[in-house]
């Protein structure tokens, strides 16, 4: 039984889903004016481990995570550099899927729809919207008037409208009722994208996006309405509330939000100058390294970022890979007449399995299921010593390279780096180099030796010196 803590309810519950042994899942995307940083990865990454976990529980699952392509930063990017929202929308789309490739995102069956191609569902809802009561018009610009939903408005964030009508910035000459109420529609400004529309030419304000695409997608009800926690108020609050009031349907049933990322005990923000972009942090550590760093902590707590946390991350991940290359070895020397038949091995996995769909099950506990995962590679480490093995005890081997690899790399994705997975032109180069390190040791030329065995190393190749023989792992 899976079970999510629910933002609206502040309760984990149990998820039940719409239609039986379907998930629908909408996660709110990137406004593409800028190249992705780490704080926007997070949301991209947990809702990614999400979605394979459903599926390795049985589930079908329809995943839809959107792109914001025309926005107000959108347009001022474009005025900056001379070209059209749409050019600028197009280069940084296309730098997303080049980051976010190297985290490993799966995006066999997503969908991934544009603002700028549900224009007319958007319009719909803003008439219904009216006709109804609840926006208005006011000089070119639709209104939500949070008033006329003042029973439902604050339901997410679990704020009191009266105080947040109170804490409202009054701007001068503003045409809305009143400061809460948010846009729907705006006039067109000169050089602007613009659609024409019932009120004149103008463009969506930014939540009604998310309404026209997620019903048009997944329908009035859907399961998992998903994003970072700064999403809370006002945009999942509004949604809600445009959302309900034009369809008078519930909307999303659960609403799971992930925690912010931290940089010196800070949120990492661009007001703040402290944040970094995925491609940055790429340059100096693998994206599976990144992806492992942002899975090893619960997705609802902060995470602390510096190059010492995904240094941790990076250790702890070899450690992965040197159990399964050892395991790997440990099944290709075969098994002799007699030797153990390593039932412990067999136990331990199974138990693994368990702890692990418990964690994972438990509001998607990543940090405890990686946890097992662990465990488990410790008693690995002691059965791949165990000099005599068995047929059956290769099986049980087999059993637990493949457990760990399925976990890792289908559910977590995770991409293991073992000598089998990188390619024989790597593993040719490096035994070319050990045969040049070799000659050298012979020669007692100890500097060449120590400066291959050291440029390896810079690599990830780490090398073990044996009594007949000269081993490497990654």
């Amino acid at each position: 039984m899976i079970k999510i803590y629910n933002t609206m309810t502040r309760k984990v519950e149990e998820f039940i889903p719409v239609k039986e042994n379907e998930v629908s899942m909408y996660v709110c995307g990137p406004t593409v004016y800028n190249y992705i940083h780490i704080g926007n990865a997070r949301p991209a990454i947990v809702f990614d481990t999400v979605r394979r976990y459903f599926e390795y529980r049985g589930y079908k699952v329809k995943y839809v995570q959107n792109f914001t392509d025309v926005d107000d930063k959108i347009i001022k990017r474009a005025n900056e550099e001379g070209v059209t929202s749409k050019e600028i929308a197009r280069k940084y789309i296309e730098a997303y899927f080049e980051d976010t490739k190297k985290v490993n995102l799966k995006e066999e069956g997503m969908i991934r729809p544009r603002a700028t191609e549900y224009i007319d569902e958007m319009q719909e809802i803003i008439k219904k919207l009216i006709s109804e009561g609840y926006a208005y018009e006011a000089e070119g610009d639709v209104y939500f008037e949070v008033e006329k939903n003042k029973e439902g408005y604050g339901c997410l964030s679990h704020q009191d409208i009266g105080n947040l009508k109170a804490g409202a910035r009054i701007e001068v000459n503003d045409i809305k009722k009143s400061p809460l109420d948010f846009a729907l529609w705006k006039k067109a400004k000169e050089g602007e994208p613009s659609w024409d529309s019932p009120w004149g030419k103008g463009r969506p304000g930014w939540h009604i996006e998310c309404s026209a695409m997620s019903s048009k997608l997944l329908g009035d009800v859907f399961d998992i309405h998903g994003g970072g926690q700064d999403l809370i108020f006002p945009h999942h609050e509004n949604e809600i509330a445009q959302s309900r009031c034009s369809s008078h349907q519930e909307y999303a049933r659960y609403w799971m939000h992930n925690g912010y990322i931290n940089v010196n005990g800070e949120k990492m923000s661009k007001s703040l100058g402290n944040f970094f972009l995925l491609r940055e942090v790429l340059e100096h550590f693998e994206g599976r390294v990144i992806r492992f760093f942002v899975l090893g902590a619960h997705y609802r707590k902060p995470i602390d970022f510096s190059n010492n946390e995904l240094e941790q991350a990076k250790s702890g991940l070899e450690r992965i890979d040197n159990a399964v290359e050892r395991l790997r070895e440990k099944i290709k020397s075969g098994a002799i007449d007699g030797g153990d038949n390593l039932e412990g091995l067999k136990s331990f996995v199974e138990e693994t399995e368990k702890k692990f769909i418990e964690a994972m099950d438990d509001d998607f506990n990543t940090a405890q299921g990686i946890g097992a995962i662990f465990e488990l590679v410790k008693e690995i480490n002691k059965y791949v010593d165990v000099e005599k093995v068995s047929q059956e005890g290769i099986k049980n081997l087999e059993l637990a390279e493949k457990y760990i690899e399925n976990i890792m790399e289908e559910v977590l994705g995770v991409t293991l780096k073992t000598q089998e997975n990188i390619g024989n032109l790597t593993t040719d180069l490096v035994e070319f180099l050990l045969e040049i390190r070799r000659k050298a040791r012979a020669e007692k030329n100890w500097a060449l030796s120590d400066e291959i065995r050291d440029r390896l190393g810079e690599m990830g190749i780490k090398i073990k010196d044996g009594k007949d023989k000269t081993t490497w792992s990654l």
